[in-house]
Order: C-alpha cells, then structure tokens, then sequence
C-alpha cells in the first residue's frame, strides 16, 4: 500500500479521536490507530473496550488497499513538531514494514494486523433514530456535565440522560446534590425513547462538536449509540439502568423570588468562598427585600467574609445555606444576565433560572441546601 497524504489534515484528524484511546489497555492493539486504505480516502479509528471513534482524511496517489494498525505515539509526538508539508508512506503488505517520507527525511517502523482490533457490536433491530443540530447537542452536553456524578454505586447518575419525547428532548444530570434539566423543544422524534450517554464519550463530542456545524444523527438501541457527523462517527457503549425521576424532586410553588445579575453574584461568590470552611466551603444566602448578604466564615482560623450584593426581592428576610462550588458551578454554567433564585425554606432545595432562555429552551439548575451553625 502507498499514499500520500497531508501532515496537518493528518495530525487534525489523529489528535481529534486519540482522547479515545485510554492510558492502559486491556488488549495491546487498543493502543494503536486502525488505519484502512479504501481509494483516495484514509479510514482511522481509535477505539477503548467502550468507546470508539472514526474518521477519515483525503489521500492523494493511493495505491493498494487494506488495513493496518499503528501506534498512537509513534505518529502523534512527531507529527506534532512537522510543519505542513506531504507524507508519503509505503507499507509492505507482507510484513507490514511501514516507511514513512518527507521534506527532510524519512521514519521506519512497523505496524500490526489490522484484522485482529476489535470490531464494533451493531445496533439491534428495534433501535431509535434522532437528529439535532451540532451545535443543539453541544449545547445540551455543556450545561449539564458538570453536574454528572462519580459514583461507583449509582452508575447510572454518571452519564447525561437523554430523556425523548414527541415533541421535545430533555438532557438531565445530577449527582445527587445539584441538578440541571435543560428541555429543548425544537427536537421531535416520531417516539418516546431515552439513553444516558457516559461522561468520557460526552466530553469527546465536546471536543468534536465544537467545530461542527451540520446535522447530527443518533441511532441507539438498549445497549449502543452510534452518533454520526459528517466528519466523523462515534460508538460508545450506554450506561444501562433507569434514570431516578428527576421531575420528582424539582419543588413547585416557591414562594420567595430574588432576581440577582448573574456576574455579581457569581464574582462575590468566588471572594467570600475563600474565607469559608475548606472541608465544607460553606456559604450563606441572607436575602432581604430589594438586598443579597453573601457570607462566610471559618472558625477553625478566624477568617470570614460578608458582600452585599442589590437585586429585586420583595419577600421575608430568609437565611439558607449552598456549596459556594456547586452553586459557582451553577452560575458558570448560565449564559443569562440576570437569574432568579427561587426559594422556599433552609430545608428545601433551590432553583436557580435564567431570566432569559436562549430560543427553544427551557433551563432549570437546583441545588441542595446546607445545614447552617446559627
């Protein structure tokens, strides 16, 4: 097999699957690229024993055709420090003696069979079909990772839930202290179906998506998804078990309503939590009509720390206690000027919206409150 091919197009294609490949693999093969030469296109894979990702580069002067595997690092370190130029690479179909060409010079190595790596489980014959916009799906992934869980026992709180209906998609995560339900009501499927995509393939497509601009089509069954794009396809292995009824513990009918502008509140924050308890970082909401007290302390060295922050709030005076990290979390996660902060009591959870959805959505973030000392 011979080819020529562009070291940059190359490099781009490579370093946008190899976050695939894990640090230690079960099986040696897993830590290589599969590279199949079919015409003037350049098949790669990269692959983990749950995730695997494709895409493909042009070629030019192809000769042959086949498959090969090659080490990740043994392309990826040096392909980094070659300016733009061709590569040409020759590989003996025999013994699979690869040399590989360019402006200065020229690197040997030697690959391996690429029949022995690992081929993908197809979908069932009852699978569901979705598509959305790149940019839609990136989107629902953004605002709701951070909230994911790493829990060994509850593995189904580690992934975005996907939860579909006739006339709307709703993403859910949640790890048990903060929530976020994000609905997006320009996505229709002919069924109700759901999934819960992993952490590890949901942070890849961020990755990818973000240079996306086309339509996105997923296909899933109980235990696979394939998500396609033009520029590449992934198949992760899905999280199995039912997802906790997340609508359940959103509270209604809270009575105390604070509109607040999001960058204030999320800068003073970031000041008094310093001055919090590091085991705990514990803070204190202390809302007042038309006035938010942010405060902090910690006991243990005599530090604390109080900001007085002005917004719209008409009710009782009411004291409750957050995370400064998750509710930091939270605000960073909000692209809205202003949000409101819907609360009931120190006990219940509160709910932090944005005064403006951006179109089609509906955003909602909770939080579990904090006992407080006094």
């Amino acid at each position: 097999m011979k080819f020529n091919v562009s070291s940059t197009a190359l490099l781009a294609r490579l370093q946008s699957i190899s976050k695939v490949i894990a640090s230690k693999n079960t099986l040696p093969i897993l830590d290589c690229f599969l590279f199949e030469l079919a015409e003037d296109k350049l098949i790669i894979t990269a692959s983990d024993t749950d995730t695997r990702m494709v895409t493909s580069v042009e070629v030019q002067e192809a000769e042959g055709a086949g498959l090969f595997a090659v080490p990740a690092k043994i392309l990826l370190e040096p392909l980094k420090e070659l300016p733009e130029q061709p590569l040409h690479f020759d590989i003996n179909d025999e013994d699979l003696q690869i040399k590989l060409y360019f402006q200065n010079g020229k690197y040997n190595f030697v690959g391996e069979k690429g029949d022995t790596y690992p081929q993908q489980k197809p979908l069932g014959d009852d699978f569901t079909s979705i598509e959305m916009g790149a940019q839609t799906l990136l989107g629902g992934i953004n605002r709701t990772i951070f909230a994911t869980a790493d829990d060994e026992l509850r593995p189904v709180m580690n992934g975005v839930y996907f939860d579909i209906h006739e006339d709307d998609l709703t993403f859910v995560a949640s790890d048990g202290h903060k929530l976020v339900r994000l609905c997006n009501k320009s996505i229709h499927s002919p069924q109700k179906a759901s999934f819960i995509l992993p952490k590890k393939p949901a942070n890849l497509l961020r990755n990818i998506l973000a240079r996306e601009t086309e339509v996105v089509s997923i296909r899933f069954d109980d235990n696979n998804a394939y998500i396609n794009c033009p520029g590449f396809e992934m198949v992760c292995r899905l999280i199995e078990g039912r997802y906790p009824n997340y609508n359940s513990v959103v509270p209604i009918d809270n009575p105390y309503h604070v509109t607040i502008d999001r960058i204030s509140l999320l800068n003073a924050l970031k000041r008094v939590s310093v001055f919090s308890n590091a085991a705990s970082s514990l803070i204190k909401i202390h809302a007042q009509p038309d006035l938010l007290i942010v405060s902090a302390q910690d006991l243990d060295f005599s530090t604390s720390a109080e900001e007085k922050i002005t917004c719209s709030y008409d009710g009782d005076e009411l004291k409750i206690g957050f995370k400064a990290t998750f509710l930091i979390e939270i605000l960073g996660n909000i692209a809205s000027e202003n949000v409101v902060l819907e609360l009931a009591d120190p006990s219940r959870a509160g709910l932090i919206f944005p005064t403006e959805n951006e179109a089609d959505e509906d955003l909602l973030m909770l939080l579990m409150p904090m006992m407080l000392n006094d």
